[in-house]
């Protein structure tokens, strides 16, 4: 069989069919257009995204509040480095001042003002000090306090020149603080406008009617004032109606009034109202004597050194004759003293037979809650008073003190009170009040009583537990929030408006005239 020869003839190309052409052509077109689309989506999307970032720009994020005293702590923000150049600059701005630098002090003076202004609209948009508003005035008033140190207004200078405007300041704050503490205390002790027409029908009665006043001159003899068998009482004040609600509230909480007898010292200007009022008004038998401040002589700027003072600080002698009990009543034995801003709610003839354990004040102390320790009332710094006296000592209250005063005159405590008020002669000791130089008066001989005796502060604190109003002796409104006035503490108000009768004619004559 023959073998086919070798076939060395080039092969011919095949054609590639028409459809698949046409196949090939629609799919490029179909990418074609692909690619078109994707580009226009990107467009778009860029377009979209421009328009955004346009929108976010023009939309205000908020910020986060300022936290002022977290900036100002802050020794990198731009509050605290404005307020301590702004501090600085004010020192700059008095050297200058007293230097007839006029200039300087109203370039320094203009740049401390655009300071505050700043600060100002960052505390009131709380937001935050940025460096663009800080830093122009930064600079500008480092210049100046640099320009103000080089006319020679060195450390040394502005130390001294500021410590003398910090003792002006001082002085003026002193001052401030005195001046609170008597319109506080006047506010307190003044009386609501209708009961000042009671007042006025008592003193007409005083003026027109002689047998009052022949009834007081027969009691001023009377036996009862110095009889140490009976249960004798004082109270040192010219507001004849809190007076009045601690006498009412005496006799009404006790087995035997009768054997009660209370001593009342009070101004001049009020004394011929008080005596009207009690000699014709009937407290269940009790006695009361009524004296006029004026009377006693004796206590004057030679006998007492506080009398000087008194007259230079606009205190009323009334709040200290707390410490001449003994002089005023030298007949007497023992004592219950109360102010005139208290109410009584049981018998306190009981006082009268405690063991003072030869102590001669009796009072509740006031340190349970570690506050009223003596260092919070008085100036340990001073050595006198550090050598002699336990700045941990306990305190303790006026308003209810019984007095032994036998024991008084033995350890001369007035003589002791003297001395202390010579002591603080320029108030270095305490400012002003009684308490302290009662706490130092009377400092070891001092008789602790039951809490329940005396519970206090129904003229400020609102949160008393009520079950210890309710056993408590006395209880006491002491605080400007005094229950005759309009502000008082709601809730207190008629513990001690049970005790004034609204009923009697001359209340209701006022009230309704």
């Amino acid at each position: 069989m023959r073998r086919r020869a070798a076939d060395y003839r080039r092969r011919v190309r095949r054609r590639i069919p028409i459809w698949i052409w046409v196949f090939l052509g629609l799919f490029t077109v179909a990418g074609f257009v692909l690619i078109v689309l994707q580009h226009n989506y990107q467009d778009q999307d860029r377009v979209e995204q421009h328009v955004s970032d346009r929108k976010a720009r023009n939309v205000q994020v908020p910020h986060t509040k300022l936290n002022l005293t977290k900036e100002i702590s802050s020794a990198n923000s731009y509050t605290r480095q404005l307020l301590e150049q702004m501090t600085l600059a004010k020192a700059y701005v008095v050297l200058a001042k007293e230097h007839n630098n006029l200039h300087l002090a109203w370039q320094l003076s203009s740049k401390i003002r655009s300071c505050q202004s700043l600060l100002s609209k960052a505390a009131m948009n709380q937001e935050p000090i940025i460096e663009e508003e800080a830093q122009p005035l930064i600079t500008t008033l480092s210049s100046l306090i640099l320009k103000s140190q080089d006319h020679h207004y060195d450390i040394a200078t502005t130390m001294m020149t500021m410590k003398s405007h910090i003792q002006a300041l001082e002085e003026r704050a002193n001052a401030a603080t005195v001046q609170a503490a008597f319109f506080g205390q006047l506010a307190a002790e003044s009386v609501p406008k209708n009961l000042h027409c009671v007042n006025v029908k008592l003193l007409a009665d005083w003026l027109t009617k002689k047998t009052i006043r022949d009834l007081v001159e027969e009691k001023k003899n009377s036996p009862r004032l110095l009889d140490n068998n009976l249960y004798h009482f004082c109270l040192f004040s010219d507001n004849l109606l809190a007076v009045n609600a601690v006498v009412n509230s005496t006799v009404s909480n006790t087995d035997h009034p009768k054997q009660l007898v209370f001593h009342v010292v009070t101004s001049e200007t009020n004394y011929a109202t008080m005596e009207a009022w009690f000699v014709t008004n009937d407290f269940k038998g009790s006695t009361i004597e009524v004296q006029k401040v004026q009377d006693l002589t004796w206590l004057n700027a030679s006998y007492s050194p506080v009398i000087p003072k008194l007259a230079e600080n606009q205190e009323s002698l009334l709040n200290y004759l707390r410490f001449y009990i003994p002089e005023i009543y030298p007949h007497l034995e023992k004592i219950v003293f109360l102010d005139d801003d208290v109410i009584v709610q049981k018998d306190l003839t009981p006082l009268f037979s405690l063991d003072l354990h030869g102590n001669v004040n009796g009072a509740v102390e006031t340190c349970l809650d570690g506050f009223h320790r003596l260092y919070k009332y008085l100036n340990f710094s001073n050595p006198i008073l550090s050598s002699k006296i336990d700045p941990q000592g306990c305190g303790w209250a006026f308003g209810l003190n019984v007095f032994d005063l036998a024991a008084w005159r033995n350890a001369n405590v007035t003589g002791v009170y003297h001395y202390w008020e010579e002591q603080n002669a320029d108030f270095n000791l305490w400012k002003l009040g009684t308490l302290p130089a009662g706490l130092l008066a009377f400092y070891g001989r001092t008789e602790p009583l039951d809490r329940r005796w005396h519970v206090l502060g129904l003229g400020f604190d609102v949160e008393i537990d009520n079950r210890l109003i309710e056993s408590a002796a006395v209880i006491h409104f002491n605080g400007n929030l005094k229950p005759w006035l309009k502000f008082a503490i709601g809730k207190y108000k008629p513990l001690w408006e049970r005790y004034v009768d609204r009923t009697h004619p001359y209340f209701v004559d006022c009230v309704t005239n």
